[in-house]
């Protein structure tokens, strides 16, 4: 009897695969990187400001911000639209825009954004919706990705709600295939939250996977009242050990930036970028570029942070001491440099040092050091660095041998 119930558990489970890629309709081909995204990408998303309440004019209005206001010269060059751009699907499961928010259409965006000499990205899901409600794309993989590339979109970003129990490798798998189809090179932003632990297999899927759930604009208070929502140091905790699983083309994500948001001081919105730029993450501003204060352009567009960022090396930067409050980052750069970051997480000054030992640099090692948010050089590297950092702050340093 047990022989027979196992064979009739293999039928019915055999039954359920079978319903299920009835039900998914693709099979996952290719698992060769795309080679797009060489270091992490950087941009301007819609969601962290705007949420639904996005439109065509306020992307067209971000596009010309973006150039305006040095953003493209300073390397952002994606302009993405997140959730709730989507309309219904037609009659032969194509989907469209929604006419009142964007009455010229996607293709018609995409020019626009193209033209401004940038790149356009757009927002999908997994699953059935969208955590907004919208069409999904799942059982559409393929003829979405080829409604992207005939639109001109540059960069997908692919959410996770609406699943079911979907396998997250699979999903993220099929749609990677049907980008490669549709002919047209487009980076692929996996959203699935680090839930799936996607570090561990979507190198060859995706560009940059998310690592956490969703940032919230605070330092280090969590929204009580949402349980997905992560302050700036709980997604540090989070994102830090996973730096051996970051290099060209395929980059955690912590999420979002939310410099110029409103929930932060000018400090923690310092420590934010530049512990962002440390771990080589994407730079997808969430802020509303047209009307950003000054503070919150001197941070967005602080080039020798970017350089950090961008570095060619492609290494994640990771603490290497920590001491209560005190907490030294180093990342390697090419060309033999070297990143540091001094991070005080606490609400008083303090005094924090960088020693050779924690640059893995040898004994009389000689390097010119450049701080880069005083915007100015800072001596020369004599085996050890303090200096005084304010609260919920950081001294960000470039060491050039």
């Amino acid at each position: 009897m047990r022989g027979k119930a196992i064979l009739m558990a293999a039928a019915c489970l055999f039954a359920a695969q079978n319903a299920w890629a009835a039900d998914t309709t693709q099979q996952v081909v290719n698992k060769a990187p795309n080679g797009l995204a060489q270091t992490p990408p950087m941009g301007w998303n819609s969601w962290n400001k705007f949420a639904c309440n996005i439109s065509e004019q306020t992307v067209r209005a971000t596009a010309d911000s973006m150039v305006t206001t040095g953003m493209k010269d300073a390397g952002y060059e994606y302009v993405v639209i997140d959730d709730c751009w989507h309309g219904p699907r037609d009659d032969n499961g194509f989907i469209t825009a929604d006419p009142v928010k964007f009455p010229s259409g996607i293709k018609a965006l995409s020019d626009y954004v193209h033209s401004k000499g940038l790149k356009f990205g757009i927002y999908s899901d997994a699953g059935r919706q969208t955590c907004g409600g919208r069409p999904g794309s799942q059982g559409h993989e393929y003829q979405d990705a080829l409604t992207y590339a005939r639109w001109g979109v540059d960069y997908l970003k692919y959410d996770w709600c609406d699943t079911g129990t979907r396998n997250a490798e699979e999903a993220y798998a099929v749609m990677a295939d049907a980008l490669r189809a549709s002919g047209r090179p487009i980076v692929f932003s996996l959203c699935e939250w680090g839930t799936a632990r996607p570090w561990l297999w979507a190198r060859n899927t995706g560009n940059l996977w998310r690592t956490t759930g969703d940032i919230w604009d605070s330092f280090d208070k969590n929204d009580k009242e949402h349980s997905w929502a992560n302050s700036v140091t709980k997604i540090v905790d989070l994102n830090e050990p996973l730096w051996p699983f970051a290099g060209p083309g395929h980059w955690n994500d912590p999420d979002m930036l939310e410099v110029g948001n409103g929930g932060m001081t000018p400090a923690e919105y310092r420590s934010h970028f530049s512990l962002w730029a440390m771990m080589a993450a994407p730079l997808m501003a969430g802020n509303d570029i047209a009307k950003m204060d000054e503070s919150t352009r001197s941070i967005l567009l602080n080039k020798e942070a970017i350089a950090v960022d961008q570095d060619r090396l492609g290494a994640q930067g990771h603490r290497v001491a920590k001491d209560g409050d005190k907490e030294v980052w180093v990342k390697p750069l090419s060309g033999g440099g070297r990143a540091v970051l001094l991070f005080n997480r606490g609400a008083t000054p303090v005094s924090i040092t960088v020693e050779n030992d924690d640059l893995g640099y040898a004994s009389g090692m000689r390097a010119k050091v450049r701080d880069l948010w005083a915007h100015k050089d800072a001596g020369n590297w004599k085996g050890s660095y303090s200096a005084t950092v304010e609260p919920h702050g950081v001294v960000m340093l470039r060491l050039n041998p």
